[in-house]
């Protein structure tokens, strides 16, 4: 029976400094990202409405890049953060985000990127937003992710930063009637009722 159990990154909850070097060796079950060196799980699984959204975004930018020279990528999909002076074995950044956008393909290798992508879009939920709006907030600005969106799901809102003199500068927070232009993507717009397309408010609960 015990091999039917889930195996408990317990790693997470201990002192050691992790490396994409250990990354690669782990065994446990489910995903996980290093973040400063630190363990986070990847659980429990994303909710509907979740991948609504990042399922819309990835059809929007499949037509705008399709034969284009920027690429995307939904998760899972590694991106392993560059660190000044180590090389990317010794890196303690290795994320998912929920969709990236990569526009030097030497950055895209066989096991993900290594480097920082140009824009970086992160889903909020309940297990993730700490994360997302603290932790990966600061190691998406220190590590050069030019452009960096985070998503609200149940307000339908979306904050955009744009790097500037190595800080995020909040653009602004735009709502579902909004359209957004990419500053990654040059004369491209995002119209938001297409990324939260098909979220009815009497078919999903977001706990």
């Amino acid at each position: 029976m015990e091999d039917n159990i889930a195996k408990e990154p317990v790693a997470s909850y201990s002192s050691k400094h992790y490396t994409y070097a250990d990354y690669l060796n782990f065994g446990y079950d489910e995903a996980v990202e290093i973040i400063k060196g630190k363990l986070f799980k990847m659980s429990p699984a994303p909710s509907s409405m979740h991948q609504i959204i990042s399922r819309n975004i990835s059809g929007l930018l499949y037509n705008e890049l399709k034969g284009q020279k920027c690429q995307f990528f939904s998760a899972p999909f590694d991106v392993i953060l560059p660190v000044t002076g180590k090389d990317f074995q010794s890196s303690d950044r290795v994320v998912q985000p929920d969709v990236c956008v990569i526009c030097d393909p030497d950055k895209i290798k066989k096991r993900g990127c290594f480097g920082a992508p140009d824009w970086i879009v992160e889903i909020l939920s309940p297990h993730t937003a700490k994360k997302d709006l603290q932790d990966k907030f600061a190691l998406y600005e220190e590590s050069g992710v030019n452009e960096y969106w985070i998503i609200e799901p149940k307000n339908h809102t979306v904050e955009v930063f744009v790097l500037r003199d190595n800080k995020y500068a909040r653009i602004n927070t735009y709502v579902e009637d909004d359209i957004i232009s990419c500053h990654t993507l040059e004369g491209k717009t995002i119209d938001l009722k297409e990324v939260f397309e098909g979220y009815q408010l009497n078919r999903y609960v977001i706990d």
